[in-house]
């Protein structure tokens, strides 16, 4: 089967204008191109289009996409790395869904607050155990205490600076840029700011070993599928935590 440039706009929530672009510039080229000038689009190239538009949702630009596409990964291993973000970002969303709408609920019959469902799914102190075997009870306890302390604002800011720096690593890695390049290194040095920022932490601590904590989280990456899922790439497994790893490496060895 075959949709007009209109149809598979449709469907796709995007519009012709984009679909010609993505031609333009290699992206996206229509599966034929009819007598009378209109693009049409096969199944394969819908399966590319669903793609190209779950890498840009990851905040990848097109540049990179470009270069994921030209792998010969196949499009089924692509879209089941893409499926477990999507299905990562789904449980997050309904548990933040459910914790407000008990705030709602309770807010409504003048119950008390539940506190501890206020919020779940948004809590980034998941791993408590790992933290406080790593570094002790201290460190996890100031930790806690900085997010328990944080207001809505802050938290939400903190968040999304979390998944920005997350984004922001797949798509370096993607880019086919090394560990130890300019982007590279650029975006480690954010992630060590963003470790920094965390008090109770041997990085937050000017006496704290900054350097041994940075390459022990680096390894926990790779190690851990809970930690290295934030980082997948669509070449699958841990490449993309072991890029990070790499990468958090070299500026180590440079910079702590």
């Amino acid at each position: 089967m075959e949709w007009s440039i209109q149809e598979t706009a449709r469907a796709a929530g995007t519009t012709s204008r984009t679909l010609r672009h993505y031609d333009d510039i290699g992206l996206l080229p229509p599966t034929r191109i009819g007598t009378n000038g209109y693009r049409y689009y096969d199944t394969d190239a819908l399966v590319r289009l669903q793609r190209i538009l779950l890498l840009r949702e990851l905040g990848i630009g097109l540049p990179q996409i470009a270069d994921v596409l030209a792998r010969r990964t196949a499009p089924e291993a692509a879209l089941q790395v893409h499926l477990e973000w999507l299905r990562r970002e789904q449980d997050r969303t309904s548990r933040r869904i459910a914790s407000v709408e008990a705030t709602i609920d309770s807010l409504k019959g003048g119950e008390q607050i539940m506190v501890e469902k206020m919020f779940d799914g948004f809590d980034p102190a998941q791993h408590r155990d790992e933290v406080e075997r790593r570094w002790g009870a201290d460190s996890y306890a100031r930790g806690d205490a900085w997010w328990n302390g944080m207001g809505a604002e802050d938290r939400s800011a903190w968040q999304e600076r979390t998944a920005q720096l997350a984004r922001d690593w797949v798509a370096v890695a993607e880019s086919g840029a090394g560990p130890s390049s300019r982007e590279a290194q650029e975006v480690a040095a954010r992630h060590v700011a963003w470790l920094r920022g965390v008090p109770g932490t041997p990085a937050a601590d000017p006496d704290g070993d900054v350097k041994g904590y940075v390459l022990g989280l680096a390894d926990m990456y790779v190690s851990d599928p809970r930690f290295g899922a934030n980082y997948a790439t669509t070449a699958g497994g841990s490449a993309g935590a072991a890029f990070v790893r790499d990468a958090l490496g070299v500026y180590a060895d440079a910079h702590l």
